[in-house]
């Protein structure tokens, strides 16, 4: 048996979410039912983030099992052929057999985007989340860098979350703004259930005047949901990178829960 690692790229609109589930079509239904055709077996797969309903992927980390002859490098070529074209495969990898996709990773950076305009728009309405109101950008920014550092983010997840500690570091979060795009940019070791989208919803209310540019400040101290914003809508998120320490490639053993395990 050999481990694969593949990239997966995925407009999440018509799905029920990353995980496969009961009542609703999942990505990971569709690679693993992919995978069967190609490899002629059964298949299940394992993601690094369990991505909701809505929610896109730039670069989904998956690895599987399988005895198939197919070339690593050659899943590509091979599942392409197969998948719709909102889901899309970029790289394969043979990795050892102690590396897990969800447990080895030293962190991920995800992107929330915003258009900020009276308007809709017709291209952009499945991957920014609409605000017809002017938002203040300043104080929106200078609330996004109070998150960085290591902090408890108690109050910055949904309930459902199954995490064992709340403490996570921070590396970068950035707000910018282009035209009526706004785009929130935040990488961290791990990250909670909805932790992004309570961010990105916060920030919106701040850019609003409903709360102060202290609210994130407030809530590291109150550990209080109730000091945050409104979950910001799915389909603005993107999972943009996924990474992993280069131990995970050669001795993945020697990490196995170093890393805090992620809820998202």
């Amino acid at each position: 048996m050999k481990r694969i690692l593949l990239t997966v790229e995925y407009d999440g609109t018509a799905y029920a979410g990353w995980q496969r589930q009961l009542n609703g079509l999942a990505v990971q239904q569709v690679l693993e039912e992919a995978l069967e055709r190609a490899c002629g077996a059964p298949i299940r797969v394992t993601g690094a983030s369990r991505t909701d309903a809505g929610v896109h992927a730039l670069a989904q980390a998956v690895h599987f099992d399988t005895d198939s002859s197919i070339p690593p490098e050659k899943y590509p070529f091979v599942l392409n052929t197969m998948l719709p074209p909102d889901i899309r495969v970029h790289t394969g990898r043979e990795v050892p057999a102690g590396f897990h996709a969800r447990f080895l990773s030293a962190g991920k950076t995800y992107t929330y985007r915003i258009l900020n305009s009276r308007h809709g728009s017709a291209i952009r309405r499945l991957n920014h989340a609409h605000v017809p109101v002017p938002l203040n950008l300043d104080p929106m920014q200078s609330a996004a860098s109070s998150l960085t550092g290591t902090h408890d983010f108690a109050a910055f997840q949904a309930s459902g979350g199954t995490a064992k500690t709340t403490v996570r570091t921070i590396h970068q979060a950035a707000l910018t703004r282009e035209g009526d795009s706004l785009t929130l940019v935040i990488s961290g070791n791990a990250f909670l259930y909805n932790m992004v989208r309570i961010i990105a919803g916060t920030l919106i209310d701040i850019g609003h005047g409903r709360l102060g540019e202290g609210a994130f400040l407030n809530a590291f101290a109150t550990l209080d949901r109730l000091a945050l914003g409104p979950t910001a809508p799915a389909h603005g998120l993107e999972l943009t990178e996924v990474r992993y320490p280069d131990a995970a490639f050669t001795d993945p053993e020697s990490l196995r829960w170093h890393q805090p395990e992620a809820d998202d």
